[in-house]
């Protein structure tokens, strides 16, 4: 065996290193098309100086947009974190206290139900 663990532990750093390269432009490239502030040019010349430069462009990317991409995506989240909770909101039937007072409300206005029930109805859904 010609190799040390020294050696094999050069080969993982260097792939570690490879990776997160490769994690940074993929970032970078997928918040310059997802940022709407910043028109087609300049998305263009972005592009173009990550491939004739790459690691000097994602330094200079992160410096000078490195707020911006946070902002997108703390947006970006919140926005799924909203479509989510409506979604499941929708699937579990649940509505507002306001809409569940209004069906209780009609319910003993066509006398279905009395108004002791409509008052327990009623705090139930303040609750």
């Amino acid at each position: 065996m010609t190799g040390s663990i020294w050696d094999f532990l050069l080969w993982v750093f260097w792939f570690y290193i490879l990776f997160a390269c490769i994690w940074i432009f993929i970032t970078i490239i997928m918040d310059l098309f997802r940022d709407h502030t910043l028109n087609g040019w300049g998305k263009a010349l972005w592009v173009i100086f990550l491939v004739v430069l790459p690691f000097l462009a994602a330094l200079i990317y992160l410096i000078a947009r490195g707020q911006g991409m946070t902002k997108r995506e703390l947006e970006r989240r919140g926005q799924a974190q909203s479509e989510a909770n409506s979604y499941i909101r929708s699937v579990a039937g649940t509505s507002s206290p306001t809409s569940e007072i209004e069906s209780a409300k009609k319910l003993l206005d066509s006398g279905a139900i009395t108004q002791a029930e409509y008052d327990a109805l009623k705090a139930k859904a303040l609750a």
